[in-house]
């Protein structure tokens, strides 16, 4: 099955998707969508035979943590709402903290990247195959853009990834936008990830745009898409036929001209590289068997613990047998290739993952290794973000509040880290405000009253329960 060329399908855009002419497929994301019920664009858009598929945010594969079964329920239900031939998420952490460290569960509110280590792909792996077995499709996991680094990493990205397939048989998103990022800002060479990751595997691929700030790329998803990242399309092009490209815009979407030349310019780009990358292996796969491969299946893309890293451990498991053939959505047993790791591994992550995130969101000094001045960049981005995600999905809390707004949601950020969802996260900042007498307009502060009321129901707390929750994120933070 060939998925074409697609564009990601926002509500503030789904009159433009729907006139665009040349859209094959659209990807929307998951949470977004209730189970009970599809949006009429999205109905439309399957009556004419548009392919749509959820994308996932928050499932948190590459945490610590076993995937959550009813987030993967959640995932399955839209599925098979969508008819979707598969499903896709993201290779990061979102969440960390609770019982394995004995701390509160801190939520990021973005995608973290996870260490290239050893130990985290053995988290990941496992966390990857309880998730296959949940899903009623196959699942692709995309590749994440980063802001930083972490210190002593074992495997390329590259090496990750052709690990990852190997041994659990996912499919791959590769966001090219995302591999562009991480050459800017962490100074990892595209081509070379490109060469070293099963591109066989691509069930399709994201293009997106950005903007670069004080030598950081910022993956927006809000500006144009830029040559440097069509030069990473065409690296790719160049080697494997994607059996789908898509177009992703989260925000300042632009007139629907714009955005059919950005779809040009794509198609353009494919087009070329693949005149000049005439040798290169034509997708062969059926996006509709699971999994895309077995173990041994990418001899010579996958990499020895002790070849990645001659320092590594000797004590590594021996590489699973080659199987004979792939096996298909008929003959799985899907992905037994690799035991899964014991606690102590799951352990390692969790301490590493939560001492991150603290210091992200909770004012916690930097972990040993990081760059501080990239801590600092990523963590203003994360509280940037809560604001205009907050703004979204509690657009009275701005109105009301006016241009004192952001600066009053970032002074409550830098206190209070995110311990649950946007729309908790909105109900939580409004208790604060009205608990210490803000709004000053009494006005504006009766319309936050009945905001807060509506949503939340009872009183918001007063001035003592508000000092035992400074007291719980001080001790968070220390």
């Amino acid at each position: 099955m060939r998925l074409g060329t697609g564009i990601g399908w926002r509500p503030e855009i789904a009159d433009v998707v729907e006139a665009l002419p040349g859209i094959d497929w659209v990807e929307t994301v998951a949470e977004n969508i209730c189970t009970g019920h599809l949006p009429d664009s999205l109905l439309r858009l399957r009556e004419r035979g548009v392919t749509v598929v959820p994308h996932g945010v928050s499932l948190g594969l590459g945490g610590a943590e076993r995937p959550d079964p009813g987030r993967l329920a959640d995932l399955a239900a839209r599925a098979e709402l969508l008819a979707a031939p598969l499903v896709t998420e993201h290779i990061a952490f979102v969440r960390a903290g609770g019982q394995r460290t004995a701390s509160p569960t801190l939520e990021a509110g973005h995608l973290l990247p996870m260490p290239r280590t050893w130990d985290a792909l053995d988290v990941l792996c496992e966390n990857v195959r309880i998730a296959q077995d949940s899903l009623p499709v196959p699942l692709a996991l995309e590749n994440i853009a980063a802001l930083l680094s972490w210190p002593d990493e074992e495997l390329t990205e590259g090496q990750f990834l052709a690990e990852l397939v190997e041994r659990t048989g996912v499919r791959l998103l590769i966001d090219v936008a995302n591999l562009h990022t991480n050459h800017v800002n962490r100074g990892e060479d595209p081509a070379a990830a490109l060469d070293e990751l099963p591109v066989e595997a691509i069930a399709y691929v994201h293009v997106a745009g950005g903007v670069e700030k004080d030598g950081v790329w910022h993956d927006t998803h809000a500006h144009p898409v830029t040559r440097p990242v069509l030069d990473v399309l065409a690296e790719l092009r160049s080697r494997v036929e994607p059996p789908g490209v898509l177009l992703e815009r989260d925000d300042d979407f632009p007139p629907a001209g714009e955005l059919a030349g950005e779809l040009a310019a794509i198609r353009a780009t494919l087009d070329r590289a693949a005149v000049r990358g005439t040798d290169a292996p034509a997708y062969a796969g059926d996006l509709t068997s699971r999994p895309v491969a077995g173990p041994g299946a990418h001899a010579g893309k996958g990499v020895s613990r002790t070849a990645a890293n001659p320092s590594a451990p000797t004590d590594a498991r021996p590489s699973a047998p080659a199987s004979p053939s792939a096996p298909t959505a008929s003959s799985a047993p899907a992905h037994p290739f690799a035991p899964a790791p014991p606690d102590s591994v799951r352990d390692r992550v969790a301490v590493a993952q939560t001492a991150l995130l603290r210091a992200l969101v909770a004012g916690a000094p930097a972990p040993p290794g990081f760059d501080e001045r990239r801590l600092g960049v990523q963590s203003r981005a994360l509280a940037s973000k809560r604001a205009g995600v907050v703004a979204k999905v509690a657009p009275e809390l701005p109105e009301i509040l006016g241009s004192g707004y952001r600066e009053a949601f970032l002074a409550y950020a830098g206190r209070r880290p995110m311990s649950g969802g946007y729309r908790r996260d909105a109900l939580d900042f409004a208790e604060e405000l009205l608990s210490t007498g803000r709004p000053a307009d009494r006005a504006a502060r009766r319309r936050l009253t009945r905001w807060w009321k509506d949503r939340a129901g009872g009183r918001p707390p007063g001035r003592t329960t508000l000092l035992l929750r400074a007291a719980r994120a001080a001790l968070v933070g220390g």
